[in-house]
């Protein structure tokens, strides 16, 4: 079996690649506290929501270990605002087993301080994927600093087995059409998507191996077609082409294998050769990206989109 192997494109980088916080670092480099991450977001009354969780959920202790974490922590307000969207009225109407992957969505393996982070996807603690995948989370650097929908508002509270960075948005575990939603290299697959109806069916369970054209693949089938843009595409005419890029189950990087794959366009299939590094479909479309990890299925980018015969 061959393994593929990503390109990096600007959109998707690692996420410990160097780079600095703008608007919510601190202006000198943190001291470590004796307090460990629980023990810290215990003192702090903004986080009197969360630890309420990770005890109901039994994660406390594991939290107090040697780690090192990153825990990206909702305030109280965060919370309440999950709380409305939910319809529950507290954590005494959520359960363990509902807490448990929300809080670990929100953990990441190692101590990332602000100057160690930059745009690109990362694995949580939480496993709860098809397979006990790792779900990802998408960091967005710009002028501020995005989780997902989140926004970190305050940086590098340091604690003694790791990092805590206060966000102002729960992190709700993505589907592949959120991971879609939040990376902006997508937007114009995502206006495809909502504009041929299948953002429902491609919420459900799945699992789903989404082959996702970023936006200069998608211009350069405009190109092709000689026309301006999702607007000038029927719905009909769309939903083939978006049909064509999935593929039932949760296909990882690690068992791609050259052959003709079998796609939710009826009767179509992709064909894919594997060469080494390189991942081709149909001939003229490169994987440049993989294992995007969602709840439901898996996303990898590619930069041609394909076209049923």
């Amino acid at each position: 079996m061959l393994k593929l192997i990503s390109k990096l494109q600007y959109f998707v980088i690692a996420l410990l690649i160097a780079g600095v916080f703008t608007s919510c670092s601190k202006d000198d480099e943190p001291m470590a506290d004796s307090k460990n991450i629980v023990q810290t977001a215990v003192s702090d009354p903004q986080f009197s929501i969360l630890v309420s969780a990770l005890q109901k959920a039994n994660l406390a202790t594991a939290l107090e270990g040697t780690g090192p974490f990153t825990v990206f922590a909702p305030t109280n307000a965060a919370f309440s605002a999950l709380f409305t969207q939910l319809g529950v009225s507290g954590i005494n109407d959520l359960s363990a087993e509902i807490l448990t992957p929300i809080l670990l969505n929100h953990v990441v393996s190692g101590s990332v301080k602000s100057s160690d982070i930059a745009t690109g996807y990362v694995n949580t603690l939480n496993n709860s994927g098809p397979a006990q995948n790792f779900i990802k989370v998408y960091i967005q650097k710009t002028s501020s600093v995005k989780v997902d929908e989140s926004n970190v508002t305050t940086a590098d509270i340091m604690a003694s087995n790791g990092v805590i960075h206060v966000i102002d948005k729960v992190i709700i575990p993505a589907s592949v059409v959120n991971h879609a939603i939040n990376n902006a290299g997508f937007s114009t697959l995502v206006q495809a998507v909502l504009k041929a109806n299948l953002a429902t069916a491609l919420s459900a369970t799945g699992p789903f191996t989404v082959f996702a054209p970023t936006n200069e693949a998608f211009a350069k089938l405009f190109t092709a077609l000689g026309v301006s843009g999702i607007a000038d595409l029927t719905a009909e005419q769309l939903t083939p082409i978006l049909l064509y890029h999935v593929v039932s189950g949760n296909v990882t990087a690690s068992q791609v294998m050259t052959g003709s794959v079998p796609t939710l366009k009826s009767g179509s299939n992709i064909a894919v050769v594997v060469s080494g590094a390189n991942v081709k479909l149909n001939g003229n479309s490169n994987v440049i990206a993989t294992d995007v990890q969602g709840t439901n299925g898996v996303i990898h980018a590619i930069d041609t989109v394909l076209l049923p015969s």
